[in-house]
């Protein structure tokens, strides 16, 4: 899922500034039925702290760091602006993941330009323990509905080196700007079909190509990088195990997963083929470690249920992170939407990480802005001061003539 949303006619974007294994079971349909919004997300629960020393007098044994998590609250440096206020709503837990997404509107921005990356990179590198999650569109064109037969094509060239370069470019850039360990998500919901990137219509040739990219970024001097493989949640379009390229070349199994289709319970999400199941067995048998770049609220409304037991679920997986995408109809703090679910989200991440409890009566946090969603378009760089006076970049979006699809 992507928080990018195509709007009719809309031909100028203004944006913030900075703009068991599953393979068995791959003939059985699923009931999840993906309508995803263009994707963007790490927000792993942690396990609970401590309680007080057993013997008196005996000093307190130190709090446990939790897994690391997080929230998409932006898709530029508003982003790493929000994520002190979001802390601040829970009672000063530590957010340790900044998350976003490369524009896959073109290369140019695919390569990730250097003014887009510096405020995450500065962000990154404040603390030791941070983690850096980005995800990067495979190809460009990433959500104009390009045919199979032209992806299949364009995996063809990407699995024969054609692309090779941009990627290099990326790698460079990233080591350049200090965050050699950034953890990269290529080419997301790969089982589906909103992206151009999607796996699908030549599984063998997207393997070879995600073995190319990661191959070309581990040339790279310096680079400390981690490779999550992520898809969504269940069937979708493909069984994504069809589409996994190699231990060698994956660190992270990661799975984005929503509560959706309509009136599937969470016990059935965890059931289903390809499921939240499935996906902890398949990285158990392959040891590798878990992760959660999306999750959140969809299809069933304000459902407490869901976020209790999803926190539940991540407490007792423990994945290495995880990011909870933080705008409606999916979120809970930039999301009057749900007020149900926030208020679960809310008290049971309260304080994590040995931080102070949410006070009784809390301080009303600033409100939120609208999150902007990652726009597929191409900021405009008109200097320091223009941008300044617009309160962000102008953004032309190069899919303007077409109708709107929402995801």
């Amino acid at each position: 899922m992507n928080p990018g949303i195509r709007r009719r006619g809309a031909r100028l974007s203004l944006l913030v500034a900075g703009t068991v294994s599953a393979a068995a079971l791959a003939a059985v349909p699923s009931a999840h039925a993906t309508d995803v919004l263009p994707s963007p997300p790490v927000a792993s629960v942690g396990p609970v702290l401590p309680g007080a020393p057993g013997a008196p007098g005996a000093p307190a044994p130190p709090a446990a760091k939790a897994p690391a998590f997080g929230a998409y609250l932006h898709y530029g440096p508003r982003g790493v602006e929000r994520m002190s206020e979001l802390s601040e709503w829970l009672g000063g837990a530590e957010l340790r993941v900044g998350h976003t997404y490369l524009p896959g509107d073109r290369w140019s921005n695919i390569e990730g330009a250097p003014r887009f990356l510096e405020a995450w990179a500065d962000w990154r590198k404040e603390k030791a323990d941070r983690l850096f999650v980005l995800n990067v569109p495979m190809l460009e064109r990433n959500e104009e509905g390009v045919s199979d037969r032209e992806v299949a094509r364009l995996l063809r060239q990407g699995a024969a080196g054609r692309f090779d370069h941009h990627f290099r470019v990326l790698a460079e850039r990233l080591v350049g700007l200090g965050v050699p360990d950034t953890v990269l998500v290529p080419g997301w919901e790969m089982n589906g079909t909103t992206y151009t990137h999607r796996c699908g219509p030549d599984p063998e040739s997207w393997k070879k190509y995600w073995n190319r990219i990661v191959t070309t970024m581990r040339s790279v001097a310096g680079q400390e990088f981690r490779f999550d493989f992520t898809p969504s949640r269940g069937r979708d379009a493909v069984p994504w195990t069809q589409c996994y390229p190699g231990d060698d070349v994956v660190d992270i199994i990661g799975m984005d997963s929503y509560d959706q289709p309509r009136g599937m319970s969470f016990d059935e999400q965890v059931t289903e083929p390809f499921g939240l199941q499935d996906h902890v067995d398949f990285a158990a048998a392959h040891k590798k470690p878990i992760s959660y770049p999306e999750w959140g609220l969809f299809r069933n409304g304000d459902n407490e249920e869901y976020m209790r037991r999803m926190l539940r679920w991540m407490d007792e997986k423990k994945p290495l992170y995880n990011t909870v995408t933080d705008y409606c109809p999916h979120g809970v703090w930039q999301c009057k939407e749900n007020p149900g679910a926030s208020a679960v989200y809310r008290d049971l991440l309260s304080g994590r990480d040995g931080t102070p409890a949410v006070p009784t009566v809390p301080t009303a946090p600033a409100e939120p802005a609208d999150p902007v969603r990652p726009p597929q378009c191409s900021p405009l760089d008109l200097g320091d001061w223009v941008d300044y006076w617009l309160g962000g970049k102008l953004c032309v979006r190069l899919d303007w003539w077409q109708g709107e699809r929402r995801g």
